[in-house]
C-alpha cells in the first residue's frame, strides 16, 4: 500500500493503492480565493501557471473591504471553504490575501491539516534572519488594516514592521478597486520607486514582504532595485509545499 499517496519510485506505482474517494488528485496546496475579476498576470497567487505543482482554488464571494477589515459575517464562508479543500484532498491550505490573517487561527482550528492563510505569517522567521536592529517593509494594500491586532494573530509584532501602503497608488487601482484593464509597466516602475524611496529613507530595513497576493509578478523587480531579501505569497507556497511533499534525492557522494 502507498503512504499517503507518496509515489516516487516506479515500486510505488505498482502497488495497490486506497485513498479517500475526492473528484480530482494530487494538488499539495489548495488556495482560498476571493471573488474578484482583475488581470492576474504569472506570479499572482490565483495565477496557476505560477507554480510548479498543482493547486487547487476554492472561491469565496464577498466585498474585499470585508476581509481587510476581518468582518466576522464572512467568517463561516472562510472555514466551509477550507474545509472542502481539506476534504477534496488537499496537504495545506493558503488564503490568496494578506488579510486572511484575521481568520487563522479559527481555520487553523477546524481543519486537519497545516494552514498559513496570509503571506503575514513568514515575519517571525524573516526578522530571526535580521539584526535585532534592522525591520522589515511590509508592502500592503491597504495600510489602515494591516495593524498590531492584525500581525498578533500570525505571532508577528508591528514592532518589527514598516508598514508601506501601495494601495493609494493610481497604478494599482485595477487590482484595488476590480478593473479589468491594467498598466503592467506603469505599475512595475512605481512599485520599484517606492522600494527605492523608501529604502533610501530607512536605513534600518533588512528586508521586504509582500503582503498583497497580486505582488509577487513584481518581486524580482523590487529586488533589483533594493538589493533586499524580498519575501511574498509564493516564497511561502514553495516553502509549504516542499515541506507537505518531501521528494528522495538522487546524486552521488
Amino acid at each position: 500500500m502507498s503512504w499517503h499517496g507518496i509515489l516516487q519510485t516506479t515500486g510505488d506505482i505498482y502497488q495497490t493503492h486506497a485513498v479517500p474517494a475526492t473528484y480530482t488528485a494530487g494538488h499539495p496546496v489548495g488556495i482560498i480565493a476571493v471573488d474578484l475579476v482583475y488581470p492576474k498576470l504569472p506570479g499572482n497567487v490565483v495565477n496557476a501557471t505560477t507554480y510548479d505543482f498543482p493547486v487547487l482554488y476554492k472561491k469565496v464571494s464577498f466585498d474585499i473591504e470585508l476581509l481587510f477589515s476581518g468582518s466576522p459575517e464572512i467568517e463561516a464562508q472562510i472555514v466551509a471553504a477550507a474545509k472542502e479543500l481539506e476534504a477534496e484532498g488537499v496537504r495545506a491550505i493558503i488564503g490568496a490575501c494578506g488579510y486572511f490573517a484575521h481568520f487563522q487561527n479559527q481555520v487553523a482550528e477546524a481543519v486537519n491539516v497545516p494552514v498559513f492563510l496570509s503571506s503575514l505569517c513568514q515575519i517571525p522567521i524573516i526578522k530571526l534572519g535580521l539584526k535585532p536592529s534592522q525591520k522589515i517593509a511590509v508592502f500592503a494594500a491597504s495600510k489602515d488594516n494591516l495593524t498590531d491586532v492584525l500581525l498578533k494573530k500570525v505571532g508577528a509584532d508591528i514592532n518589527d514592521c514598516v508598514i508601506q501602503d501601495i494601495g493609494s497608488l493610481e497604478s494599482f487601482a485595477p487590482i484595488r478597486w476590480g478593473k479589468t484593464k491594467l498598466d503592467n509597466d506603469r505599475l512595475t516602475r512605481d512599485l520599484t520607486e517606492v522600494a527605492k524611496k523608501l529604502v533610501n529613507e530607512r536605513s534600518d530595513v533588512g528586508a521586504i514582504l509582500l503582503e498583497c497576493s497580486d505582488l509577487p509578478p513584481y518581486a524580482s523587480d523590487i529586488q533589483r532595485a533594493t538589493g533586499l531579501p524580498v519575501f511574498d505569497f509564493i516564497t511561502l507556497i514553495n516553502w509549504i509545499e516542499q515541506a507537505v511533499v518531501q521528494k528522495r534525492y538522487f546524486g552521488y557522494f
